[in-house]
C-alpha cells in the first residue's frame, strides 16, 4: 500500500510540475525559434486562433490578411494551420538545426507528409520569437545561415560532380551566370544477352 502511495505521489508531483511550467509559457514570448515552433504547434493543435496570431510576426499577419482577402476566407481560417504543413502531424514533429543571427532565426522541422525537412523562418519581435513567413515573402527576413538540409545538398552535389548554382547570393543573375552544362556519361548496358 505504501508503494502505491509513493508512486501516486510521484505521478501527482510530475503533473503539478508540468502544469506550472505550461502556465509560465506565454504565447508570443518564446525564448528561441525552437520554443516558438513548439508554441505554434500547440496553438494550432488546440485550435486557438488568438494564440496562433501571437506566434506570427507582424509581417506574417499582414501577409495572412492579404491572403484571406484574396481567398475570401476569414483571417482565423487562413492561419489555422500556422502556415506550415508540419502542423498536420498528430504529434510534435522532430525539430533540428536551430540557427540565430541577430534578430533572425530558423529551424528545420520534419514534414511527415512530404518526407522532408522544412526550413522555417523566425524573427525576434516584441520580446519573443515568431514565425516569419510574411517577412520571408516581403523580403525583410535574412537567413541566419544555410540549413543542415542545404549543407547536405551542397555536399551531395559536390560529391556527385555537379556544379550547383550559387546559393544565397543576392546579386545572382541567372542570365549572366556562365555555367557549362553537364552531360551525363553513357552507361554501358550490362543486361545484354
Amino acid at each position: 500500500m505504501i508503494k502505491y502511495s509513493l508512486i501516486l505521489s510521484f505521478v501527482a508531483s510530475l503533473l503539478v510540475s508540468a502544469a506550472c511550467q505550461t502556465e509560465n509559457v506565454t504565447p508570443g514570448k518564446a525564448s528561441s525559434p525552437t520554443e516558438a515552433y513548439q508554441m505554434l504547434f500547440a496553438a494550432v493543435k488546440s485550435k486557438k486562433p488568438e494564440d496562433i496570431k501571437m506566434m506570427l510576426s507582424k509581417d506574417t499577419l499582414k501577409f495572412a490578411e492579404g491572403a484571406a482577402a484574396q481567398t475570401k476566407k476569414s483571417l482565423d481560417e487562413q492561419i489555422k494551420n500556422g502556415f506550415t504543413r508540419t502542423t498536420f502531424a498528430n504529434e510534435m514533429p522532430p525539430i533540428r538545426d536551430e540557427r540565430i543571427k541577430d534578430e533572425m532565426g530558423a529551424v528545420e522541422v520534419y514534414n511527415e507528409a512530404e518526407k522532408k525537412w522544412e526550413n522555417l523562418p523566425f524573427v525576434l519581435e516584441d520580446g519573443g520569437w515568431k514565425l516569419a513567413v510574411g517577412n520571408l515573402f516581403f523580403g525583410t527576413w535574412k537567413s541566419p545561415g544555410d540549413s543542415r538540409s542545404m549543407k547536405e545538398q551542397k555536399i551531395a552535389n559536390t560529391m556527385n560532380g555537379n556544379r550547383m548554382v550559387p546559393y544565397g547570393n543576392s546579386n545572382f543573375n541567372a542570365n549572366t551566370y556562365n555555367q557549362t552544362p553537364i552531360v551525363p556519361k553513357e552507361v554501358p548496358n550490362t543486361n545484354s544477352k
